[in-house]
C-alpha cells in the first residue's frame, strides 16, 4: 500500500508564498488556505484598498490553476459569467461560448455591486460544481474555487448578498488595515512586482490530492458531539432568530479537518472547531435585531456567535 506524501513542506511553502504577497496578515492567509483545502469558497468583506484582490490573485497564482477574474458591476449579466450560445453562420448552428466561470479559480471582484439576479448565477456552480446552460448541464473544472470580494453593505452602489448566496461561502473574512511597519514599507517600495513574481507551488492534481487528504483527517466521537452542540446552540439563542443549518455544520467539520492538515495533524482538536466557528457560522445566522430592519456589522455577528459557543462545554 502506497504511503501518502507528507503535505507539510508543500503547505508550509504555499503559506509562505501567499503571506509574502499579503504581508502582516498570517491569520487571514491561514483561513483562506483552510477554505481552499476544504473545497469551500471564500468571501472577503472590507473597505477598498486593503488587499482583498491581492489575496485573491496571490492564492490563484500560488496554486498554479487557471484563474479568471470578473469585475462585478451593476450592468453585469448572468451570461457574462456563465456564457452564451452564439449562432455560427458557417456551421449553421449555435455554438456555446463558455464564460469565465469555467476556470479553476474565479475571482469575483466586488460581488455585491452586481444585481441579485447576477449574483444568483453563481449558486449552482458553487454548490454543485456545474452550470446549466441552454438545457445542458456542464461540469466545471476541478478543483473549482470561488474567492469573492465585497465592499461593506452601507457603501453606495451595493446590493446586499441574500442569505442563500452567503450560505454558499464557507467563510467570510476581513483583512483590515496593515500593521504600521508593513504600511511604511509599502509607501517606500513598489509592491507591484511582488505579486507578479509569485511562483506556482501546486498544480490542479496536487491540490486535489491535498483536498483528498483533508477527508482522511479523523474527528473522534467527542469532538463530533461538541461540533453538533455548537451548531445546535445557535438555534436556541434569544439573540439569533435563525441558527446555523446542518450544511453549516458540515462546512465547519470540513474546515476543522483542513486546519488540522495545515498544522500537520491527522486528527482534529477542539481548537480547530472553536477558532473557526465565528468565520464559518457568523454569516449564516440571522440576528434577532434584523427582524426590525437593523443591519448588524460583521463584527457584531461574529461576537454573538462567540458568545453562544462560549457556553458550550469543551470536551476534555
Amino acid at each position: 500500500m502506497a504511503v501518502a506524501p507528507d503535505p507539510s513542506p508543500t503547505l508550509t511553502r504555499l503559506r509562505s508564498v501567499v503571506e509574502g504577497a499579503l504581508e502582516g496578515k498570517p491569520e487571514v492567509v491561514e483561513l483562506a488556505l483552510i477554505a481552499l483545502l476544504a473545497r469551500g469558497h471564500v468571501l472577503i468583506e472590507d473597505v477598498p484598498g486593503v488587499g482583498k484582490t491581492t489575496l485573491a490573485r496571490a492564492l490563484a497564482q500560488a496554486i498554479g490553476c487557471e484563474m479568471r477574474r470578473v469585475q462585478f458591476t451593476s450592468d453585469l449579466l448572468p451570461s457574462d459569467i456563465l456564457g452564451v450560445s452564439i449562432f455560427d453562420q458557417q456551421k449553421g448552428d449555435f455554438q456555446l461560448r463558455k464564460g469565465p466561470i469555467f476556470a479553476n479559480v474565479l475571482v469575483a471582484d466586488e460581488i455585491n455591486r452586481a444585481s441579485p439576479r447576477t449574483q444568483s448565477a453563481l449558486l449552482e456552480a458553487m454548490n454543485e460544481g456545474q452550470v446549466s446552460l441552454d438545457g445542458q448541464t456542464l461540469p466545471l473544472p476541478e478543483p473549482f474555487f470561488v474567492i469573492a470580494t465585497q465592499n461593506p453593505d452601507d457603501f453606495v452602489g451595493t446590493f446586499p448578498l441574500p442569505e442563500v448566496q452567503l450560505d454558499r461561502f464557507m467563510m467570510r473574512l476581513r483583512i483590515g488595515y496593515p500593521p504600521p511597519h508593513v504600511e511604511l514599507r509599502m509607501l517606500q517600495e513598489n509592491d507591484r512586482d511582488r505579486l507578479r513574481a509569485i511562483p506556482p507551488v501546486l498544480d490542479p492534481l496536487a491540490l486535489q490530492s491535498l483536498q483528498r487528504q483533508v477527508q482522511r483527517v479523523t474527528m473522534d466521537q467527542a469532538l463530533a458531539v461538541y461540533l453538533r452542540d455548537v451548531v445546535s446552540a445557535t438555534r436556541n439563542c434569544a439573540a439569533l432568530s435563525v441558527g446555523a443549518s446542518p450544511r453549516a455544520g458540515i462546512s465547519l467539520a470540513r474546515a476543522a479537518r483542513a486546519r488540522a492538515l495545515l498544522q500537520n495533524r491527522g486528527y482534529c482538536i477542539a481548537d480547530d472547531i472553536h477558532l473557526l466557528t465565528p468565520h464559518v457560522l457568523a454569516h449564516r445566522v440571522r440576528l434577532a435585531a434584523q427582524a426590525e430592519g437593523y443591519m448588524p456589522s460583521r463584527e457584531e455577528a461574529e461576537n454573538t456567535v462567540r458568545e453562544v459557543i462560549s457556553r458550550v462545554p469543551v470536551p476534555i
